[in-house]
């Protein structure tokens, strides 16, 4: 395949070469690799299930520990919001009051996020600022039909004359409304920080954003910031990255040919929350804490999540202090064959690192096992359909580990692996805490354990023509495919993602 001159020009300025574009352009033809998943993690087989007296244990031991550590949380919140208002833009676009009643426009759509909506109003964050716009903007607004008023405040909330809140980055959404002020996720983040990631008064904290939303993110804690420091009694370190550009991927069209714009020119597209682990390996940081921007609760329902971030904290240096201690014999030379034995149980029972080679492990293989980066990873029952989440592996060395795999990554042609899926009994609702070091204080390079075979194709359009696009082993699948894992159950009440405006109105984003 050869580039025109232009396209050269384009690919450098992305910081890219012509080879590594058609290496991806290789990926497309072979098409996605699917997992081979030999059992589905469950408790007591991948999943550990920490009981109280034990959990407690946990969270003393890491309160007592963590001062010994460098911590920061990482936030993925380069997320627009307006997937989140796509059904109040399809309402905007649709309902006409003169000519439909509310009423059966909603039972028309069956969406029972958007009925939610409309039963619920005044109990959203932004309402009451919504309605003030609205009268502002419509004298006659008193004097409207009801389904005309639900039309106008549903402009007020979407459009640029209005609160504009789907042009935002989701984590500046107004997500709790308390007695004395509005929170959004982001203020929400730093308060839970605040309370398990602070280190001699200090919470450091790094969030991923869009390039064009850092000033927003800046000006939003230039305003809460009095108020958040003086309620936490805790100072601030806030990063912000972007994602590089040199993680964007070229797109093809159904014939593998580079995607070409309207005007020519080649189409890159994000490489998808995988190109993340660059960011990632940029942190100095020891542990670092993964959530994602939307997964929030008020702040009297915190505590639970704080304790079982502690537990996740404790588990991991539990298991730390033992890899430590068994890359430091190795090193050494001097192991007995029965520390052997006891090194090779550890990553049998506590890593689910099983070797397919049935002679005894040698000192090099078992260094090069535990030299690793380390995750903890809290697992969430999953009480409706089974879907991704986390299973025990096979890769093609013959080698079982436990990994998180989404749903497209499961070969469901084979009824086999289709029946595997199928007994999930957990998903990951991306609650993880990392250990970035090593034994001797060395960070790790996270880009040599990226398994690149866990790239995934998607079809997508642009400009109304269909196209692949990639996108890269995604941060916790093949991003940390090579690392050493270990998954914990933690109660669902931990996990309470936004990911509908209707979501605002679930108990754990109401304020009691």
């Amino acid at each position: 395949m050869n580039f025109k001159e232009r396209d050269i020009l384009q690919i450098e300025d992305k910081g890219l070469s012509t080879k590594e574009v058609k290496e991806q352009i290789e990926i497309f033809k072979r098409g996605n690799i699917k997992v081979n998943i030999t059992e589905a993690a469950t408790v007591g087989k991948g999943i550990s299930k920490i009981e109280s007296t034990e959990k407690h244990k946990l969270i003393e031991f890491y309160d007592a520990e963590k001062a010994n550590h460098s911590l920061l949380k990482f936030v993925p919140a380069s997320g627009a919001a307006s997937r989140m208002f796509k059904a109040l833009h399809n309402f905007a676009d649709d309902f006409d009051p003169e000519k439909h009643e509310l009423r059966e426009y909603l039972d028309s759509t069956g969406d029972s996020d958007l009925q939610r909506f409309f039963n619920h109003l005044d109990k959203l964050p932004f309402y009451d600022h919504a309605i003030e716009k609205a009268k502002k903007q419509h004298s006659d607004y008193a004097e409207l039909s009801h389904d005309a008023q639900h039309k106008i405040l549903v402009e007020t909330i979407l459009n640029s004359d209005g609160l504009y809140l789907s042009n935002l980055p989701k984590g500046l959404v107004p997500f709790h409304k308390y007695d004395q002020h509005v929170a959004t996720a982001f203020e929400e983040h730093l308060l839970e920080a605040a309370k398990y990631a602070e280190v001699d008064g200090i919470a450091k904290i790094h969030f991923t954003v869009a390039k064009g939303d850092k000033d927003k993110f800046k000006g939003e804690w230039k305003q809460i910031r009095e108020r958040v420091e003086a309620k936490t009694g805790v100072k601030f370190e806030i990063e912000y990255s972007y994602q590089d550009p040199k993680t964007d991927t070229i797109a093809v069209d159904n014939n593998f040919e580079p995607f070409r714009t309207e005007e020519e020119d080649l189409f890159f597209r994000p490489g998808g929350h995988g190109a993340l682990i660059e960011n990632m390996n940029q942190l100095d940081e020891e542990i670092v804490f993964v959530k994602n921007i939307d997964n929030v609760v008020t702040e009297d329902k915190v505590q639970n999540v704080v304790d079982h971030k502690k537990m996740l904290g404790g588990k991991l240096f539990k298991v730390q202090n033992k890899v430590f201690e068994y890359l430091k014999a190795l090193e050494s030379g001097d192991v007995t064959s029965e520390k052997m034995n006891e090194i090779q149980d550890f990553l049998n029972k506590e890593l689910f690192v099983k070797n397919s080679n049935s002679e005894d492990a040698s000192a090099k293989y078992l260094q090069e096992k535990l030299h690793r980066p380390l995750r903890v990873c809290g697992m969430v029952k999953n009480e409706g359909e089974p879907g991704g989440g986390p299973f025990l592996v096979q890769d093609k060395n013959g080698e079982i580990s436990l990994q998180i795999i989404e749903g497209a990554q499961i070969d469901n042609d084979n009824p086999q692996q289709a029946k595997t899926a199928r007994e999930a009994t957990h998903f990951n609702p991306v609650d993880i805490v990392c250990s970035l070091k090593d034994h001797n204080g060395e960070s790790y390079d996270l880009n040599e354990y990226v398994d690149e075979d866990m790239s995934f194709i998607a079809d997508k359009t642009k400009d109304g023509k269909p196209l692949k696009a990639l996108e890269r082993p995604g941060l916790w699948n093949g991003g940390m495919a090579k690392w050493n894992t270990i998954f914990v159950e933690v109660p669902v009440e931990t996990f309470n993602p936004v990911k509908t405006v209707s979501d605002l109105l679930k108990e754990s984003h109401q304020p009691q």
